[in-house]
């Protein structure tokens, strides 16, 4: 499944990204803030999880950016099972393309595709000491559970404080922040 927004270009990451892959991950900014990617973030690693994308029906994709007549990798997203639930929103983005919008902008669109794959209740969670994540949750219409968990990452070798959020995908077409005129295709 491909879904293209007016700035981005979601899709299934192919053998062929594991070099650009490894170079838009591997920051320890981003790395610490997600749970199973590894410090330092080896071309291996990155070999490993574009193989994982097997099951196209599946909410989970690569991040591009749209730059002239091409694409930039900037960021990975996806809907699904991690730890006890079957339907967790996770993301990351390059720190080059911080601050513009993209993940809100690439989340929506993955929400969108969730929801079109009968998903109707989407939970999802944040380092404490990540609070731009919470911001992004918040402007998709996540609520916060009041659930602060310890999650371990696999990035900072260590636990830390989640802040849990719930989204229901169920409550109207237009919540979560999710642009009605976003397209997918299959």
């Amino acid at each position: 499944m491909f879904v293209r927004t007016e700035r981005l270009t979601l899709r299934p990451a192919w053998a062929e990204d594991a070099p650009q892959l490894a170079a838009a991950i591997g920051h320890e900014a981003v790395v610490r803030n997600l749970a199973r990617a590894p410090w330092p973030y080896p071309i291996e690693a990155a070999q490993t999880f574009a193989e994982s994308f097997t099951d196209p029906g599946e909410a989970k994709f690569l991040v591009f950016e749209h730059v002239g007549a091409g694409t930039r990798l900037i960021g990975g997203m996806g809907v699904g099972a991690f730890r006890e639930e079957p339907h967790e929103l996770g993301y990351w983005i390059t720190p080059d393309a911080w601050g513009r919008g993209y993940a809100t902008e690439a989340a929506g669109a993955v929400l969108r595709a969730a929801r079109a794959a009968g998903v109707r209740r989407v939970t999802a969670g944040h380092f404490v000491d990540n609070p731009a994540s919470g911001r992004v949750l918040r402007k998709l219409g996540f609520r916060p559970t009041g659930r602060i968990v310890p999650l371990y990452s696999r990035g900072r070798a260590a636990e830390a404080p989640t802040a849990r959020h719930a989204l229901d995908l169920a409550e109207g077409e237009n919540s979560a922040g999710m642009d009605p005129d976003a397209r997918m295709a299959a």
